[in-house]
């Protein structure tokens, strides 16, 4: 068929050159055949009628003598002046398309002519508006047409449509079909052909300038209450989490900040951190300027002095809010009762109603003081004329401090116990070691100014002082036991009663031991047998002693540790200047650096034992000198002197030896010189009584 209209077409190209009458003819076929097609895409049906069957006869005759077996076959069936059956609309217009069809110049179709008309265009532009072009990673706008339990249905002009999770629209629980929404492309198809659409992501993209944008225009805006946290809620704003805190939900305290969740609510921007992306939202904040206008009104009718009914809004701590009709006022604790209130939860409740008196306001802060106890008569009004200082009073203890306790001993009268007057011991104590709060107490007033509506008690005036027969109890001499309180470095004060304390001085430990801290003798709370050395009424002090329980040992040793005496030692300890050597009978003695030289030059260590020499005896000072040197020494000096002398050359000897010893000791030079006279003395007087 193909072919056919091709050779159709040279041959009327050559008639064409030949003849312009034919040029003509085709030229009013194509037009006729554009008519055709126009009518048919228009779909404007025109009646048979109006075609000229002799112009179609016209189009189609070949002239007399030229040679075209084709078309002579189309003029065979189409003559002009054969008589046609009626045929209906319908058929007519098949045949004239069938024909038009058969006719189409498809060079002219090939060449984009018709293409370039106007309708062509129009057409192929209403044709491109039902297309979308979507791109993945794409914010775009889409319109429910569908809404299930769980889904959402999106059309954004695909060639599918998208579907999202109804949990992305909980923010917007008036969601329905038809609504405009953004969406997220992520992807144009899944595994199963789907379109992916998310409208989480849609709203985070943009979220952030949002919320700025809201901050800066002071912005009214949705958001969805998620979940409650410590101090507030979590609130769902474009996709972010802010956080509402729970002074900024109402102007009124709320007590269940369940009942919130999952409510969507309108909500003002307050507050951003750009460095660590925290939003903080305030529903407070939009009906707060209302409540501003009402405050001012309400101050402004305000005097000191004015009482007023309100409900009670809130209890803390420190006290109670009064919602007093649109304004707030604070009751403080210690406002609320004449008496002490440990918390405000003693005295009013929650939503209760109450008269208040007004004690002070602030304009410009807006700040009310308020006051319940006022409202009745000071307690201390009412106290027992006849009351006076001596008197015993019984109460209830309501305050411990370190410094004391405070007792009521009627409703809003109470006095103090400091802890000095709870006991006649004068170790400073804490007053809980005596009593705690609730106890019952009876004391004695020491004090009583009505006018300051001060009262100061005491209890340890219940029991006699101590100190008043002290001579008769603890004479001097007596011995007593006692229990150790406190260490100094100079001593141990310990405790022989309740208000009877002593000092036992540090040198009065031991007779023997050099001690240089109390805590090396004993404990605290140790009991300990002490001797009354001396009394100081006064100052309410005994001077105390434990070595005094025992016989002086140094007058035992005066006789052991003789000058020239050689004994066992151990060396205790070392040190720059000397050592500590334990000597027998638990007596220390004391050796310098040159004294511990061993006969093999080297030096005595810790924990050897030697023999030692004793140089020195002090018993007034209690001290003993030592050497170990000396041992060697004087040993060497015997034996190279004569083996025997006479007596008077023994006597020489023996103030040799003397001076001897008085060169090569440092100490007590004086005092060994005279125990060695007293010495001769003695062996003297007894040689003669002999």
């Amino acid at each position: 068929m193909t072919e056919s209209k091709k050779k159709t077409t040279k041959k009327e190209v050559v008639e064409k050159e030949e003849s312009p009458k034919p040029v003509k003819k085709a030229k009013i076929v194509k037009e006729t055949h554009e008519k055709l097609i126009e009518e048919a895409l228009e779909e404007e049906l025109a009646p048979v009628s109006e075609l000229n069957p002799d112009v179609a006869h016209e189009a189609v005759e070949p002239e007399a003598g030229a040679e075209t077996p084709e078309v002579e076959e189309i003029v065979v069936k189409i003559p002009a002046d054969e008589k046609k059956p009626k045929k209906s609309k319908k058929d007519d217009v098949t045949a004239g398309l069938t024909h038009a069809n058969e006719e189409f110049d498809w060079t002219a179709f090939e060449n984009e002519e018709l293409k370039s008309s106007q309708k062509h265009k129009d057409y192929e532009a209403m044709y491109d508006k039902t297309l979308s072009t979507v791109a993945v990673d794409e914010v775009v706008h889409g319109t429910v047409i569908q809404m299930t339990p769980r889904e959402v249905v999106i059309n954004i002009g695909y060639k599918s449509e998208g579907v999202v999770s109804l949990n992305e629209f909980r923010y917007n629980p008036g969601l329905k079909v038809g609504d405009t929404v953004e969406v997220y492309v992520e992807s144009q198809e899944d595994k199963k052909g789907q379109l992916l659409l998310s409208h989480k992501k849609a709203r985070a993209i943009n979220s952030w300038d949002r919320v700025n944008a809201s901050l800066e225009k002071d912005e009214i805006i949705t958001g969805y209450i998620k979940c409650r946290t410590k101090g507030g809620m979590i609130v769902d704003v474009f996709g972010i989490e802010a956080f509402l805190p729970g002074s900024q939900i109402d102007v009124k305290p709320i007590r269940d900040y369940d009942v919130f969740v999952g409510k969507t609510m309108e909500f003002k921007v307050v507050k951003i951190n750009q460095e660590f992306k925290n939003v903080v939202v305030s529903h407070k904040a939009l009906i707060e300027a209302e409540l501003e206008q009402q405050k001012k009104e309400i101050i402004a009718k305000l005097e000191k002095g004015q009482v007023l009914e309100g409900t009670v809004k809130n209890i803390t701590s420190y006290g109670v809010f009064i919602d007093l009709g649109g304004v707030d006022g604070l009751i403080h604790i210690t406002d609320l009762s004449w008496g002490r209130v440990n918390h405000p939860e003693e005295i009013v409740k929650l939503d209760q109603k109450l008269n208040v008196v007004i004690l002070d306001f602030d304009d410009d802060k807006k700040r009310i003081a308020l006051g319940l106890k006022q409202l009745t008569p000071h307690p201390w009004d009412s106290v027992d004329p006849d009351m006076k200082i001596g008197d015993k009073v019984k109460g209830k203890v309501v305050v411990m401090a370190d410094y004391g306790a405070f007792v009521e001993i009627a409703t809003g009268v109470e006095g103090l116990i400091h802890v000095s007057e709870m006991s006649w011991s004068q170790h400073l104590r804490s007053a809980q070691e005596f009593m705690k709060v609730g106890d019952e107490v009876e004391a004695v007033i020491l004090t009583l100014d009505r006018a300051e509506r001060k009262m100061s008690l005491g209890i340890k005036q219940l029991k006699p002082d101590p100190w008043q027969n002290i001579d008769d109890k603890y004479t001097v001499g007596s011995k007593h036991t006692a229990r150790v309180r406190n260490f100094t470095n100079f001593g141990v004060f310990v405790e022989i009663e309740e208000g009877v304390d002593g000092l036992i001085h540090i040198s009065d430990l031991s007779w023997t031991k050099k001690i240089k801290h109390p805590a090396e003798f004993t404990a605290i709370d140790a009991e300990i047998e002490v001797v009354v050395l001396e009394i100081d009424k006064d100052n309410r002090r005994l001077s105390l002693g434990h070595k005094q329980l025992e016989e002086n040992p140094w007058d035992v040793f005066e006789g052991l540790f003789t000058v020239d005496s050689v004994h066992e030692g151990t060396v205790m300890e070392v040190f720059d200047k000397g050592a500590v050597i334990a000597l027998p009978y638990g007596v220390e003695g004391f050796a310098t650096p040159k004294h511990l030289v061993k006969e093999d030059g080297s030096v005595a260590k810790v924990d050897e034992k030697l023999s030692f020499k004793v140089i020195e005896f002090n018993k007034s000072a209690k001290k003993i000198i030592v050497s170990h040197s000396r041992t060697f020494e004087d040993e060497k000096k015997t034996a190279e002197a004569p083996a025997k002398k006479s007596e008077g050359e023994t006597a020489k000897k023996s103030t040799r030896k003397a001076k001897t010893n008085v060169e090569k000791t440092t100490l007590g030079d004086i005092t060994q010189l005279a125990a060695l006279k007293e010495e001769m003395e003695e062996k003297e007087n007894k040689a003669s009584k002999k």
